[in-house]
């Protein structure tokens, strides 16, 4: 009975679901738990997991566990994430960030989206072999770099989330979001190339997979120049608000499904037309009401996914089971991932300084705000099923709950050391056109 009832659920059942426990949850977080809205969602959602899990150890027949096991099995959060709403997150976080702050430190920005991640892939993944060899885990040496590549991106709902919340100075804000916009995109491209030779068993090719990164990186870049500036195009030529809402949406979900078909890089694509619509649309295309809906529409999605995400991850541990080994590679991961992101960090404003990021205490709020989430469990969860992929999932989940539980909770106090320069806003209020087509 129970087994029909969960494959009789459709995809909107499975919405409401989530989303009425996410309104739940976050109902109860803030009257009662007070603590940060995501923080409080994810341990919620861990929480629930984990009383299932004892519940069903109690009363067997209950099997309340397998049924959330198989919701979330048909709800399928890489695909979830990845095919759906990494789209909207991130055209979403790139419409506030500002394009001319973002182009001051654009050469330390691309380091770190790009070199910082390729040297943390390999410095996450040369660590956990060294621990794999440790502890005689037989695991073939790539499924290391494989885990290297998973969680070395930011997660750019985490990262734009606290500079919603933080008095985050201005000289940093472009900087940390541009990072994160653009890393996660760097990130998947990485993990793919590395699985798939992982899967096929095939002679990792350096020249190879240079090949691969530069046409799915490049080709997402031109996408997203592409259908921004289409975008841009059609706001420009009109004053109704309704239309231009609809067309920023369909720039999100037309380019990225474009990207998916082309074997592109969509995170990036979203990036850059976010960045395009977000900069010139709200300058030179849209009047005073149309910013204000468009704005007002994003950020309600951006919320209600982001709530949903955070209850998920949370959820997800139900899919988790450590023994001994998977229990020391979720601990072992928290300090690897933490000097690897030091090392990148600190590497790239050494190699390439910039006034704006060398200000006291502003490399310590790059490296403590260089927060993992919802990517990393998803590229996890994509892995094949097997004694690796489990040992592998330990250890991103012990990188992840340590980002979103300690190091979201705690950097508020590393940006308190540092002096605003400006307003907090990520953006400057654009100055809209006044006047429809021109």
């Amino acid at each position: 009975m129970h087994d029909t009832a969960a494959a009789a659920l459709s995809p909107f059942d499975i919405a409401a679901l989530l989303v009425v426990a996410a309104a739940v949850f976050g109902y109860i977080n803030h009257h009662y738990i007070r603590l940060p809205h995501v923080i409080g969602l994810t341990i919620m959602g861990a929480l629930a997991a984990i009383v299932l899990t004892v519940l069903n150890a109690l009363v067997p027949s209950i099997t309340l566990d397998d049924t959330v096991s198989r919701l979330l099995e048909q709800l399928n959060f890489t695909d979830t994430l990845l095919q759906g709403m990494l789209s909207f997150l991130l055209f979403a976080g790139a419409l506030h960030v500002d394009l001319k702050r973002l182009s001051a430190d654009w050469l330390p920005v691309l380091l770190l989206s790009t070199v910082g991640v390729v040297t943390s892939t390999v410095l996450v993944g040369g660590a956990t072999w060294g621990l794999g060899l440790l502890l005689g885990v037989e695991i073939a040496p790539i499924w290391y770099f494989v885990f290297g590549a998973l969680i070395s991106p930011t997660d750019p709902v985490s990262v734009l989330g606290v500079l919603k919340t933080e008095d985050v100075p201005l000289s940093l804000q472009s900087a940390v979001a541009g990072e994160s916009l653009f890393n996660d995109g760097v990130g998947i491209v990485v993990f793919t190339i590395l699985l798939g030779a992982a899967v096929t068993g095939a002679d990792f090719s350096i020249a190879e997979g240079a090949r691969l990164f530069v046409i799915e990186a490049g080709g997402g870049l031109a996408v997203g120049v592409a259908i921004g500036w289409l975008g841009f195009r059609g706001m420009r030529s009109m004053d109704e608000y309704t239309l231009e809402v609809l067309i920023s949406l369909a720039v999100v979900m037309g380019g990225y499904a474009l990207c998916s078909q082309l074997h592109l890089s969509g995170p990036i694509a979203m990036a850059v037309a976010g960045l395009l619509i977000g900069n010139f649309g709200a300058h030179y295309a849209m009047s005073d009401e149309t910013l204000d809906y468009v704005n007002k529409f994003w950020e309600l999605v951006d919320e209600l996914l982001n709530s949903v995400l955070f209850l998920l991850i949370g959820l997800e541990l139900i899919a988790l089971v450590p023994g001994g080994t998977e229990f020391i590679f979720g601990l072992a991961a928290i300090p690897i991932v933490l000097a690897a992101r030091g090392i990148s960090v600190f590497g790239a404003i050494k190699v390439m300084p910039s006034a704006r990021l060398d200000t006291p205490g502003s490399g310590r709020v790059l490296w403590w705000g260089g927060l993992r989430g919802g990517i990393s469990v998803a590229l996890a969860l994509s892995l094949p099923a097997g004694d690796t992929r489990d040992i592998l999932l330990a250890a991103t989940f012990g990188a992840v709950l340590f980002s979103v539980l300690i190091q979201r909770a705690t950097l508020g106090k590393l940006i308190d050391g540092l002096q605003a320069d400006d307003s907090p806003c990520m953006q400057e209020e654009p100055t809209a056109r006044t006047s429809g087509a021109d």
